[in-house]
C-alpha cells in the first residue's frame, strides 16, 4: 500500500503548482497542498471523502477532537461545520489530500441497487474517520491516474471508478453512516433534506418548526436529531452558513463588510460585525486581510 500512497501523492503534486485547494479536470475531484502548519480555522466540510496522502490534520467536530493522517480517510455525509488546522506540513513533505465530492443521488441509487439499505444501531454523526483498506486505495489510485490521461478517458472512465469508490465506502467501516444519511425515510436522511432547505434559503428568516414539518418531523425530534447529525442547532447552522457566505463574498474583493452582511440577510452592519468576530475571532476587515495572504 505504501507504493500506492506515494504514487497518488506524486501525481497530485505534479498537478499542484503551489499551495492551495484546486479543482481538477475530473468533475468532483479536488486536490489540496499545504507547505506549512496552519492556525485553526472554521470551515464547512461538504459531502465528500477526503483521502490523506501525506501530513496530518487536526479537526474539532462538536465535542470530538479528531486527528487524521496518511493511511486514513474522512467521510462527511452532508454539509458539516468544523474547525480544523493542518498540524504537520513542510515544503519538503507537504500536507497532501485528494477530495472526492459525494453525489447523494448516485449513492442513494447504489444503496437500492445493492440492497444495502439495512442499517445497524450506529452513530448518526455525519462525519467520521477510518483506516483505508487496499481495495479503496486501489480505486483512488486508478482515479488519480486519470489526471494524466487524455480528455476522452477523463470523460468516460471517472464515473465508473467513482461508483466503485462509493461502493467501497458503503461496504466499509463508515458505510452505515452513509446509508443513514442517504436512505429515504430514515431520520438522518430527513435531517439531510432539512439541511438542503436551510442552505437554499439561508439568507431568509426561517421558521425551524416549519422546516421540521416540511421533512415530516415533530419539532422536538427535529431539533434533537439535527444536533446529532451536525453537532449544532438548526439556528446555529443557519448563522454559520450566513457568515461563511459573507466571508466568501468579501474574499472576492467585490464586497465590503456592510454589503456582504446585507447580502446574506443581516439588517445591521453592527450586528454582522459582532457575530462575525465572535465566530472567526477577528472583525471582518481584519479577517479578510489575514485570509488573503494564506
Amino acid at each position: 500500500m505504501e507504493s500506492k500512497y506515494t504514487a497518488i501523492r506524486d501525481i497530485i503534486l505534479r498537478h499542484i503548482p503551489d499551495i492551495g485547494n484546486y479543482p481538477t479536470s475530473i468533475r468532483g475531484v479536488r486536490i489540496v497542498r499545504r507547505d506549512n502548519p496552519t492556525e485553526f480555522m472554521r470551515c464547512f466540510y461538504n459531502p465528500s471523502c477526503i483521502l490523506v496522502l501525506q501530513g496530518l490534520k487536526h479537526m474539532l467536530y462538536g465535542e470530538e477532537n479528531i486527528v487524521y493522517t496518511k493511511g486514513q480517510y474522512v467521510v462527511s455525509c452532508t454539509d458539516i461545520p468544523v474547525t480544523s488546522r493542518v498540524a504537520e506540513a513542510s515544503f519538503e513533505e507537504p500536507f497532501v489530500v485528494l477530495i472526492l465530492e459525494l453525489d447523494s443521488n448516485i449513492i442513494s441509487n447504489l444503496i437500492l441497487e445493492t440492497k444495502l439499505s439495512k442499517t445497524e444501531d450506529i452513530s448518526e454523526k455525519a462525519l467520521a474517520i477510518a483506516n483505508t483498506d487496499g481495495e479503496l486505495l486501489d480505486a483512488f489510485y486508478r482515479l488519480a491516474q486519470l489526471l494524466d490521461k487524455t480528455e476522452a478517458e477523463q470523460q468516460i472512465l471517472p464515473p465508473i471508478i467513482i461508483k466503485e469508490i462509493y461502493y467501497r465506502l458503503l461496504t466499509g467501516p463508515l458505510g452505515g453512516q452513509l446509508r443513514l444519511i442517504n436512505t429515504k425515510g430514515i431520520r438522518s436522511n430527513q435531517i439531510a433534506q432539512a439541511i438542503s432547505l436551510i442552505k437554499e434559503n439561508y439568507s431568509e428568516k426561517l421558521n425551524m418548526d416549519e422546516i421540521a414539518q416540511s421533512v415530516n418531523m415533530a419539532p422536538s425530534s427535529f431539533y434533537r436529531n439535527f444536533k446529532k447529525v451536525t453537532q449544532v442547532s438548526p439556528l446555529q447552522y443557519q448563522k454559520q452558513l450566513k457568515l461563511y457566505e459573507a466571508q466568501r463574498l468579501m474574499l472576492t474583493g467585490n464586497y465590503d463588510a456592510a454589503t456582504a452582511g446585507y447580502e446574506v440577510g443581516y439588517e445591521s452592519p453592527t450586528q454582522f460585525s459582532r457575530e462575525y468576530k465572535k465566530m472567526f475571532g477577528n472583525p471582518p476587515k481584519t479577517d479578510i486581510k489575514k485570509l488573503a495572504v494564506i
